[in-house]
């Protein structure tokens, strides 16, 4: 009898415990609940965003998932994305703190610090640091032309690194001349170091996932694999941090408030004139600023370059009505810039196809209510989560007919134009979309344009590529599995 009442005193308590971690606030957002502690996380498979997007049917364009302990809302459509994040900016543009990003950012930097004062002070100075440095002005189109070259010699040589490594090394040396001064040469051991960290947390691989599934139940870093996975990490992190605080200790050294050489001299000089103890400016902050550039300007753009290799492998003729513009254009040694671009209106579609289709941050950076607000009807409490389904968007077939398919022409007019869509927003929209949006279009265009310039890219018979609509998730990006090609001399 007293086993009994123990039996169901357990099970009552285990029943409230259930239900205390399963409730949600009042007239909230309908969606799926999951497990107690991990929430849906097991059940999102190989792309959350894809699978969010289709329970729209179920659940409207404002859902609810229990990811962890908490519940996020997610918008499944473009009008709501831009009711939460334009329209209501003030209400939906803070950052959440989620446990891994945290960890790693300590809410400072740019890309995650809560929105506030601290964080338009910062935004506004990179906008104004980053345009006085050339972003979208004719020096910064040398530099991304230079690295072009060095690009296009480096994929025709025999080498161990990957054809991702390739193309991140090249990207990441644009931003690394705006925030060190300087490039890396393709060998330099320290840089290949760098990348690699950066490399082992995007893509096809097991530390991506890992992190992808932590950020979204922490509770995972104290169970195997999770915790070994978890300290390596925090080693990373310590190895990358470490390097940018070197060389910021070297342009303290050298620093010279007549001679402003880099967006790290830059902030140093505004440290200068401000309290030592002034929220903005600090070591502490410039350091995470650094990275933040160092990582945003590096990840997205070269992980695009790849999609658009992958991409013109696979679909021949693609490439060669861009390498007839190109020729037509330019010829064989022309220099493409960014005022080439409205004689290139195929290239133009094939890109902005590209971004749509395989969108590489599918759920923009999440957001957060900064205060409650009303959504659709639906009441978001204070400090919700909200995470903007760009993918649903470019899948919507209210906007794209056959949006599965991979189509540059939709974008080109009866006249032959280039039609730029404003529902096709991978840098996002609002106060916190993309800062360095100018010069990714800018890199993603020059590049493309200068390889198949010079270069034709043919599938390896002896490596099958993978398949170009399917790729990988993590935690924040959608990346295509690992895969070789050959690159010809045109």
């Amino acid at each position: 009898m007293e086993f009994c009442e123990c039996t169901i005193a357990l099970l009552g308590l285990a029943l409230l415990l259930c239900w205390y971690l399963l409730k949600r606030p009042k007239n909230f957002p309908p969606g799926p609940h999951g497990l107690p502690l991990v929430g849906y996380t097991p059940f999102m498979g190989d792309n959350p965003a894809e699978l969010f997007r289709k329970m729209k049917s179920k659940y409207g364009s404002v859902m609810s998932v229990q990811m962890g302990r908490d519940d996020w809302v997610v918008l499944n459509d473009y009008d709501t994305i831009m009711e939460a994040l334009v329209k209501q900016s003030e209400k939906f543009s803070g950052r959440p703190k989620l446990f891994m990003l945290e960890l790693v950012t300590g809410g400072r930097g740019l890309a995650m610090v809560d929105y506030g004062p601290t964080w338009k002070t910062l935004r506004k100075f990179g906008l104004m640091t980053l345009r006085g440095f050339g972003v979208g002005k004719k020096g910064m189109e040398e530099n991304v032309i230079e690295e072009t070259r060095s690009l296009t010699e480096d994929l025709t040589t025999q080498s161990k690194r990957s054809l991702s490594m390739k193309f991140t090394q090249a990207v990441s040396n644009i931003i690394c001349r705006v925030a060190f001064g300087s490039r890396f040469e393709y060998d330099d051991k320290e840089f290949l170091q760098l990348l690699g960290i950066l490399r082992k947390y995007l893509g096809d691989t097991t530390a991506a996932k890992m992190d992808g599934l932590m950020t979204m139940a922490p509770i995972l870093r104290f169970l195997p694999p999770f915790s070994s996975h978890f300290k390596e990490g925090l080693k990373d992190v310590e190895f990358s941090m470490g390097i940018i605080s070197r060389i910021i200790e070297e342009h303290k050294e050298q620093f010279d408030e007549n001679d402003i050489r880099d967006f790290i001299d830059a902030f140093l000089k505004e440290m200068k004139t401000r309290d030592k103890n002034d929220a903005s400016f600090n070591k502490l902050q410039l350091i995470q600023y650094i990275r933040d550039l160092f990582e945003a300007g590096t990840g997205t753009t070269s992980t695009t370059l790849c999609w658009a290799i992958l991409c013109l492998a696979h679909y021949p003729k693609c490439q060669e009505k861009i390498a007839d513009e190109v020729e037509k254009t330019l010829g064989s040694d022309g220099v493409p810039t960014m005022k080439h671009r409205d004689e290139m209106p195929y290239t133009c579609a094939f890109i902005q196809e590209l971004m749509r289709h395989r969108t590489l941050v599918p759920f923009s950076v999440f957001h957060k209510t900064n205060e409650e607000a009303t959504l659709n009807g639906y009441t978001i409490p204070k400090n919700t989560t909200i995470s903007p389904n760009l993918w649903a968007v470019h899948f919507d077939s209210k906007y794209f007919d056959n949006p599965e398919e991979f189509c540059p022409e939709r974008f080109i007019d009866d006249d032959g134009k280039f039609i730029k869509s404003n529902h096709v927003i991978p840098f996002s929209v609002g106060p916190r979309h993309c800062v360095g949006e100018q010069l990714a279009r800018m890199e993603i265009f020059i590049f493309l344009v200068g390889i198949i310039q010079q270069l034709r890219i043919v599938p390896d018979p002896k490596k099958p590529l993978p398949a170009f609509d399917v790729g990988a998730f993590n935690s924040l990006t959608y990346e295509p599995f690992d895969f070789e090609v050959i690159f010809q001399k045109r």
